[in-house]
Formats: structure tokens, sequence, C-alpha cells
């Protein structure tokens, strides 16, 4: 199925949804996301064979089931359940392999329907425009507190600093053509953070605005812990400059240190060398924050190296339930 058939004709467009204890919001989200491929399906904006696949990161609850009843009653859902919970970033992967070669393009997005669904509309023209990848941008973001917000953008400026190539406002609302999939799967690094590495694909690209909702219903998987790990995995990720941040500090309390020296060379020969207690311990306080913060850091990159080397899967698939749909480690079930 060649890809630029699949943009002349309308394109077979595979919805791939994330799940972690998802069972109070899907009753609300299955029924939104059917009726609106169904709609796409019958206007011709995408094919018949598109599906919306459901990726179940080993919920504790009745996750699957519903998942499953859903895949029973109607061919246009889809399942995926992996064996334990593997990480928000890993499942989206997870659920964007399995489909890769079936579906001309994925769109990935949360199940809690904050993201405008209505908004692959303007996804998918873009798609047959010739674009590869298409970001859903936040063009609001009110339905996050104040401290969400303000923190969230001042770590895309962050980042943006730091040297890495992300897209201002996006999450993980995106459109991935079969190309972009096919590129994507060379990336075979553990420490996974796809809003840093779809960009570095470097195919060509467009940007969807819309509006965040407020969640559905349930509650949120990502609380303030959650959300900071997130962040810091995307720094060391995309970024060596906290390491050359050490260097220059560690340049800089050189510099320093020379000008005590020669500051109590001077003092010596003015004949006043009472060494204060207060100037000691502030010192070896500073240095050893120092010493320790620099350590840590440079311990973070070398868990990195760790895990890497070890070369283990980023996930397990239990089982598949996608009509047409086989996958190594699944059982596909039409």
């Amino acid at each position: 199925m060649d890809e630029m058939e699949g943009n002349r004709r309308a394109p077979v467009l595979y919805l791939v949804l994330p799940c972690y204890n998802e069972e109070q919001v899907l009753p609300l989200t299955i029924p939104v996301v059917k009726r609106t491929l169904a709609a796409m399906i019958a206007d011709g904006t995408i094919g018949a064979a598109s599906r919306a696949v459901f990726v179940d990161d080993g919920s504790r609850d009745r996750t699957w089931e519903l998942i499953a009843a859903a895949r029973a009653e109607d061919a246009l859902v889809g399942g995926i359940r992996l064996s334990r919970n593997c990480g928000h970033q890993n499942a989206l992967l997870a659920g964007m392999m399995t489909v890769k070669e079936v579906a001309d393009a994925v769109v990935t997005m949360d199940a809690d329907l904050q993201d405008d669904i209505e908004a692959i509309r303007a996804m998918v023209a873009h798609y047959r425009e010739g674009c590869d990848v298409v970001y859903g941008v936040r063009g609001s973001r009110q339905t996050d507190s104040a401290f969400k917000r303000e923190t969230a953008q001042l770590y895309y400026r962050f980042l943006a600093w730091l040297g890495a190539d992300i897209v201002y406002n996006h999450a993980d609302f995106r459109l991935l053509s079969r190309t972009a999939l096919a590129a994507l799967s060379e990336f075979t690094e553990v420490n996974l953070f796809l809003r840093g590495l779809v960009p570095m694909l470097g195919y060509r690209h467009a940007t969807v605005s819309y509006d965040r909702k407020e969640r559905a219903a349930g509650e949120t998987k990502y609380p303030l812990k959650k959300m900071l790990l997130f962040a810091w995995e995307g720094i060391t990720s995309l970024s060596t400059r906290p390491l050359r941040c050490i260097t220059l500090l560690g340049m800089l309390v050189l510099f320093v240190s020379i000008l005590m020296m020669l500051w109590s060379v001077w003092r010596y020969y003015e004949g006043e060398t009472i060494v204060g207690w207060t100037s000691v311990i502030v010192s070896i306080w500073f240095l050893g924050g120092i010493v320790t913060s620099a350590i840590g850091i440079v311990g973070e990159y070398i868990g990195k190296v760790y895990l890497e080397s070890k070369r283990r899967p980023r996930y397990l698939i239990a089982d598949v339930r996608i009509a047409k749909v086989a996958t190594k480690g699944g059982h596909a079930r039409a």
C-alpha cells in the first residue's frame, strides 16, 4: 500500500489511546471515538478500514474488560493489553508500532477527552497535503491551574534553552504518517520521550491549534510528583547541557578559589591571618553542595547509560484484539 496512493484516496487512520486505570472515563470516551470515526468514514475523510485502538498499560481496574467488550461489540474499536505497566510513552509506542504496517497514518491522543477529537479532521487534511507529522498545539490552557500553566510554559522555555527541539505547548496529540512511523521505529532508546524524538524526524510538518478541555471523568494520572519526574526525563533524554553546566560551575568555583587564595596571601602579608569560623563553614557547605549536586546529575546520566546497555524490551504485549492485525507477543482476534 503506497503512501502517495493513501494521500490521494481516503487514508486508513488509526487512533491510539493509552489507558491506565480509566474505567471511569472509558464509557464516555468509547462512544465519542466511535461516533467521530464513523462520521469521518461516512463523509470520506478517512477509509473504512480505520480503527481506534485503546492500549491498556497494565491497569488494575476494569479498563481491559471495557475495551474487550467494546471490541466484541464493534469492529471500529480495538485493544492492546500490555503485560504490565510500562508507562505512558511506551504505551503510545506499543500502539503505534503494532498498527504501523496497516495504517496510512496514526493519531495518538489521551483517553480522557481533554484533547479535541474534532481537530483530527484538520490533521488529516494536512496529511493529505503532504505532511508526515501534524502536531496538536494547545491554543489555550485555561483548564489548567495557574501553577500548572506557568510551570509548563517555563518548562518548554527551559528545554529550548537546553537546545532541545521541541514544539511549544504540544503534548502527545499528534498525527504521524507511515513514513514517520517507520523512521520512529529506528529510535531504539529505552529512555523514551516522544515529544522530543518526533521533531528529530525532520519530515514536513504542520500544527493544528485546539483548546484543551476539562477531564471528562476520573483522576489525572500525572500528579505533581509524576509530572516532575517526566519533566526531568525529558531534560536528561534530550540534552547534555546540564553536564556542561557542571563544568562551567566548577570553573567558576575554581576562579573564586583563586581569588580567595590571592586575598589570603595579601592578608598574610598585612599581618591579619585570623581565620573566621563563619567563612570556613560557609565554604565547606557551599563546595559540598556543589559536589553532591554534580555527582547526582552525573549519576542520572550514568543510570541512563546503564539502562540503555541492558537493551531490555520497552514493552511486552499480552493480548491484541484488532481486526486484521497480528503482532509478535500478542494474539490477533477478529
